[in-house]
């Protein structure tokens, strides 16, 4: 685990991940990251981890089913009673 570092953020509110963490966080060429706000601290994660968990947490409650093709059929459904 890395040490907690003190960053400055300035007046434009753009500030340096420091390349400890990059490296951490395989982000040492640049990539996408999903930031959230939860109790008031603000969490960084790259996209392709982000990704990986939703996909996890629904994988959890889908048990063998293609929720893609449920999900088209009801809407095929729906726009055939419009």
């Amino acid at each position: 685990m890395l040490s907690p570092e003190r960053i400055q953020i300035p007046k434009n509110g753009r500030f340096v991940i420091p390349a400890a963490y990059r490296r951490a966080l395989g982000l040492e060429g640049g990539g996408e990251v999903v930031l959230r706000l939860r109790e008031g601290c603000l969490e960084l994660e790259p996209a392709a981890l982000a990704l990986q968990r939703a996909r996890e947490a629904v994988h959890k409650y889908a048990r063998g089913r293609d929720l893609v093709a449920e999900l088209l059929d009801e809407r095929r459904e729906e726009a055939a009673h419009d």
